[in-house]
C-alpha cells in the first residue's frame, strides 16, 4: 500500500530545496500528489518551483528551521502546525526533512524523516568535542523525533554510522542516497581551465579557506559560486579565489558544463549533492578525504587532505599538466554518477513508503 497524497518539507536555504523539487517530480510520475511546505525564508529564484506539475503543490509557511534558531522555544509548535496542515489536505504521509520536525506529531500519522544534516554531528565533524550545552536542545528534539518517525533515512551510510555515534542506536535507519538526472550535454563540450567550487561558503563546514589560500599557488584560477553571507548577517571574506556569488540553478549547472574541474574541501558533507551534480556535467572531482566522498566516489575522484591547503594547489598543478589523468577521472566520475539515478531514489522511498504504510495498519489492527 503506498499513500496517495504526501506532505514533504522543504527549505531553501540549502540542497533540501533541490532534492525535495527534484523527488515531488518522481513521486508524481507514480501518481502520488505532493504537498511541499516550506519553512524559513523564502526561496530568491522560484523558476524551479513554478515548473512543477500540477500533482505537485507549494506553500510557504512562516515556521522556523531549528538550526536558525537560538532555542527550541522558536520550533516547538512546528510538528503540531504540519500536523494541522495535513489533516486539511487530506495528507496520507508525512516525509519531513528535519528530525525535529516529528515532535509533536500525532501517533497514528505516518511519518517518514530524513535527516540530511543536523548541527550534532556538524559540530562532531567540524568542532569537534562536546556539544556546548547552547546546542544541547538540538540533540534532544532531534533524538525525540526519530523516536517520533516510523522510518528514518539518511543519505549515506556514512551519515547514518554519524547518527549513531551522536544520538545512539536508531530504529529503522534507512540509507537512500541522493540522485540527480542523467546528463547527455557537456560530453565533448570545450573545457574552460578553471577550478570550480559551489556551497553555501558560511557554512565553515564548507571550509572556504582551505581553496581560498589554495588560490594564491593555483596554475589556475578557483572560482567560488555561492553565498558568503549567513542568514545571520555574518560575511565570509576571500583574497585569492574569484568569487560569483549565489548562481541561478541553469547558470550554475552551465559552470560545471565548463569547468575542467569541480573541488569541494567540505570538512563535513551528509552526501554532497552539489559534487554529484558536477560530476554528472563532466567535471574531474577533486574532493575532501572524508568518510562520505570516499563512500560515494571511491575510485572516481581524486581525495586530499580538507586541512591543507597546499595539498590542494599541488593536487591542482598536477591535474592541470596531466590532461589524460583529468580525462579519466571526468569519465570515472561521469560513469558513477549515472548510478544515482532518480529512478533509483524513488524506487527506493517508495519502498520505504510502503514499509511505513504496512506498518501503520500492522499497528492500528493490533490497537482494535
Amino acid at each position: 500500500m503506498l499513500p496517495g497524497r504526501v506532505l514533504m518539507t522543504t527549505d531553501a536555504v540549502g540542497g533540501v530545496w533541490r532534492h525535495a523539487l527534484d523527488l515531488a517530480r518522481s513521486l508524481n510520475e507514480t501518481g502520488i500528489h505532493c504537498l511541499l511546505v516550506g519553512l524559513g525564508p523564502s526561496p530568491a529564484d522560484r523558476s524551479e518551483a513554478d515548473a512543477l506539475a500540477p500533482s505537485t503543490q507549494l506553500v510557504w509557511t512562516e515556521l522556523d528551521l531549528d538550526w536558525m534558531q537560538d532555542g527550541h522555544e522558536a520550533v516547538a509548535d512546528v510538528g503540531r502546525h504540519l500536523a494541522e496542515i495535513a489533516y486539511n489536505a487530506g495528507i496520507e504521509l508525512l516525509h519531513l526533512n528535519l528530525p525535529s520536525q516529528a515532535v509533536g506529531i500525532p501517533e497514528g500519522v505516518p511519518v517518514v524523516v530524513m535527516s540530511h544534516s543536523c548541527l550534532p554531528t556538524w559540530w562532531a565533524e567540524v568542532r569537534g568535542g562536546a556539544l556546548p550545552d547552547q546546542y544541547r536542545w538540538h540533540l534532544e528534539a532531534n533524538r525525540i523525533g526519530m523516536r517520533r518517525a516510523d522510518a528514518v533515512v539518511a543519505p549515506s551510510r556514512s551519515h547514518a554510522d554519524a547518527i549513531t555515534q551522536v544520538y545512539g542506536p536508531v530504529d529503522r535507519l534507512a540509507v537512500l542516497h541522493n540522485a540527480t538526472s542523467p546528463q547527455a550535454d557537456g560530453h565533448g563540450a570545450r573545457r574552460r581551465p578553471v577550478v570550480l567550487a559551489a556551497a553555501r561558503w558560511w557554512d565553515a563546514a564548507k571550509n572556504v579557506d582551505v581553496l581560498d589560500r589554495a588560490a594564491a599557488t593555483s596554475p589556475w584560477t578557483i572560482e567560488l559560486a555561492g553565498a558568503l553571507s549567513g542568514p545571520d548577517g555574518s560575511r565570509i571574506a576571500t583574497a585569492h579565489a574569484a568569487t560569483l556569488g549565489t548562481l541561478p540553478a541553469e547558470m550554475l549547472r552551465a559552470r560545471m558544463r565548463e569547468a575542467e574541474i569541480f573541488a569541494s574541501p567540505s570538512l563535513y558533507e551528509p552526501f554532497g549533492l552539489v559534487a554529484l551534480e558536477a560530476a554528472s556535467r563532466g567535471c574531474a572531482l577533486l574532493l575532501a578525504d572524508i568518510p562520505t566522498y570516499r563512500e560515494l566516489w571511491q575510485g572516481a575522484a581524486r581525495f586530499v587532505s580538507p586541512v591543507r591547503p597546499e595539498l590542494w594547489s599541488d593536487a591542482i598543478a598536477e591535474l592541470a599538466a596531466d590532461p589524460d589523468q583529468r580525462l579519466q577521472l571526468r569519465e570515472a566520475a561521469r560513469q558513477r554518477a549515472a548510478g544515482f539515478t532518480p529512478a533509483r531514489q524513488r524506487d527506493g522511498l517508495l519502498a520505504i513508503y510502503q514499509a511505513t504504510m504496512e506498518r501503520g495498519t500492522r499497528l492500528a489492527n493490533r490497537i482494535q
